[in-house]
């Protein structure tokens, strides 16, 4: 796995944030926070779950060989915009990360403590694709349940991305 489609998925994390946040902004605090059945509960649970992991806990144990130990569901932000503000920015983090990145430690491993404090090994750039992966699927429920209520849904498939990439290198 190459350097470029890590940035490719970053980018992709970045462009998806910012067209569900759009969305997002059009519900209400209600709805943002009531209990629909995701595995964190509510959309806000999903969005605090996807900053937590993919910001808190996994850039850490990437860019900074840390382990923090903290609840996956933990509730960093109540507040709707305080959280997507943070999501957005935040998501700008692994382009710079990634960048710095050579084919050695790419190829190489990553060895971190889960949150249930077992240690594991796996290979760096493979787990580095799961972390937008798993944003990916979270926002995926997040639509269902934007749908689910009634609200509009934005179309947040990677294929729409890199179409309008195209559009305005032409």
């Amino acid at each position: 796995m190459s350097n470029q489609n890590l940035l490719i998925m970053a980018q992709y994390n970045i462009w998806a944030t910012a067209r569900l946040t759009q969305s997002l902004q059009l519900i209400t605090s209600e709805d943002f926070h009531r209990d629909i059945g995701l595995f964190f509960n509510s959309i806000a649970g999903t969005l605090n779950h996807l900053l937590l992991g993919e910001h808190y806990l996994w850039f850490s144990r990437f860019k900074e060989g840390t382990s923090p130990t903290i609840a996956l569901d933990t509730i960093l932000h109540s507040d709707k915009n305080t959280l997507l503000n943070e999501l957005n920015l935040k998501s700008q983090n692994w382009i710079d990360f990634i960048q710095q990145l050579d084919d050695e430690r790419l190829k190489g491993q990553l060895t971190y403590r889960r949150v249930n404090g077992e240690q594991l090994t796996l290979p760096f750039a493979a787990t580095l694709m799961h972390v937008f992966n798993h944003g990916t699927h979270h926002r995926g429920q997040i639509t269902a349940a934007l749908t689910m209520m009634g609200y509009p849904c934005p179309e947040l498939d990677l294929v729409y991305m890199l179409a309008e990439q195209a559009r305005t290198q032409s």
